[in-house]
């Protein structure tokens, strides 16, 4: 029998590996909420306790999620946006569901409200360029891509001329999609004397883990009254009338009303959380006349206090509807819990139709997707792919009543990591009107056929497309 004994150094190595080991281990148990990830992290950890630990404090900790927490409650315009006077309640068939958002997201439903949907940047960009040219008080812009091309500049001169004339200026760009190396519309405006931002940017090495976490929202707000939020980028390649090489499609909505004290909220917690600073001026957050009749409510979502809200608000959707469901995305990549709800509604008898294109701008994307889709096939849901151009809008519609539209994609990415912004309306004019949009571009029905006879090379790549679905 052979009998090893320890030395110091043995010791001092096996102390080494617990220091490691055991902090990793006891935060993810308290914190973690997803079983495999948990168990993936301890996993890693217990084989390369040094190794593990290190990508554990770099990339698995939520460190947004922390500091939103300190953060909660402490913004002085929250009060304004909770004692609105024109709170209401949905009475219909949709009234739980209603009931269910409101303490999802602590925002009340508000009446009083115009929405209109547009569509494409040769009829969104003069409306909200116009917009900002007669701002009077205040103009708060976020988008995810602002580029320095010539629409960008055009917004950029609009921007800096409204900052001259004395306006209340604030621009929020992603640190990533509008240009991580060379942010070119920061630099225009900064040189103009316009306070802007980029949201979670850093070039140093132990901030790397925030570039998987993105501000995909699109808000302007002009003078606290008038509101643009949607799917609409800007960019040249949203202006059909210049023939870009790849040119996108895309659904904006322009709101008036006191719906547009939440998304000035929206913009104010994401300024709030990049800049320290707090508006709290009454320009940005004026009192609001009525200007319609479409009970509506901002929902934001991001991993931090608001986890996963959008999704949880289209999956109590999917439990109401009674006749339809209609989906109109750019790209579809959800995740199981999703796959499920909507292949339940439609072994329940509720008309399913998810239109995506035929081909986006992600070619990986297509692939992952083409994995996926023989689940909903198989449950009597209906598969369209619509024509090009690259229709990049997100709209979804239950029993023509109920419409959810803004920035979120139906992928996990924007599911679980990005920082999103929808907004949820009770109209059956405008959800007949959006139902309708989605079910023009269905154009080209996908069947279980179209799949089979793919090559078993495509099928292959397809399937190993699918297995990055949590990082697409």
């Amino acid at each position: 029998m052979i009998f090893y004994s320890l030395t110091i150094w043995d010791l001092a190595l096996l102390v080494l590996r617990l220091s490691f080991l055991v902090p990793v281990v006891i935060h993810v148990l308290l914190t973690k909420r997803d079983v495999g990830a948990s168990i993936g992290w301890i996993g890693v950890t217990v084989l390369m306790p040094l190794t593990g630990g290190i990508l554990y404090l770099m990339f698995g900790i939520n460190r947004v999620h922390r500091r939103a927490r300190r953060m909660a409650g402490q913004h002085p315009w929250r009060s304004r946006t909770m004692s609105s006077q024109w709170r209401c309640d949905e009475k219909g068939a949709f009234a739980p569901l209603g009931s269910m958002v409101g303490k999802l997201t602590g925002r009340p439903l508000l009446g009083g409200n115009a929405i209109e949907p547009m569509h494409d940047g040769d009829t969104v960009y003069p409306r909200m360029l116009a917009a900002i040219n007669a701002a009077e008080r205040s103009v708060l812009l976020c988008s995810y891509i602002f580029r320095a091309d010539s629409i960008g500049r055009q917004f950029c001169d609009a921007l800096a001329a409204a900052h001259e004339r004395g306006v209340q200026v604030r621009v929020l760009v992603d640190g990533v999609g509008s240009g991580y190396f060379n942010c070119g519309v920061a630099r225009i405006l900064r040189h103009a004397g316009v306070p802007v931002g980029q949201f979670m940017h850093s070039m140093l090495p132990w901030r790397m883990p925030f570039i998987n976490m993105r501000d995909h929202k699109k808000i302007l707000v002009v003078d606290g009254l008038t509101g643009f939020m949607g799917g609409l980028n800007i960019g040249e390649e949203n202006i059909a009338a210049s023939h870009p090489a790849h040119p996108v499609s895309d659904t904006h909505f322009e709101l008036r009303g006191p719906i547009v004290h939440q998304l000035s909220e929206a913009f104010a917690r994401d300024w709030a959380f990049t800049m320290n600073e707090e508006l709290t001026a009454d320009i940005f957050f004026p009192p609001q006349p009525s200007c319609g009749e479409t009970p509506s409510r901002i929902v934001t979502a991001g991993p931090d206090m608001d986890l996963e809200k959008i999704e949880y608000t289209m999956l109590q959707a999917f439990t109401m509807a009674r006749h339809s469901i209609r989906l109109m995305t750019p790209y579809f990549l959800p995740d199981d819990r999703f796959l499920t709800e909507l292949e339940l509604a439609s072994l329940r008898g509720i008309e399913v139709d998810i239109v995506v294109p035929a081909h986006s701008n992600h070619t990986l994307l297509d692939w992952a997707r083409a994995a996926n889709l023989p689940r909903f096939l198989d449950s009597g849901c209906r598969i369209w792919m619509a024509r090009p151009p690259f229709n990049h809008s997100k709209l979804m519609v239950v029993d023509r009543h109920w419409s959810f539209v803004g920035s979120s994609n139906l992928d996990v990415r924007s599911l679980r990591l990005n920082f999103e912004i929808n907004l949820e309306t009770y109209d059956a004019a405008l959800a007949g009107s959006l139902d309708a949009f989605i079910a023009s571009h269905r154009h080209i029905r996908l069947t279980h056929h179209d799949l089979d006879r793919r090559p078993f090379v495509r099928k292959l790549r397809d399937a190993a497309a699918r297995l990055m679905l949590p990082y697409l």
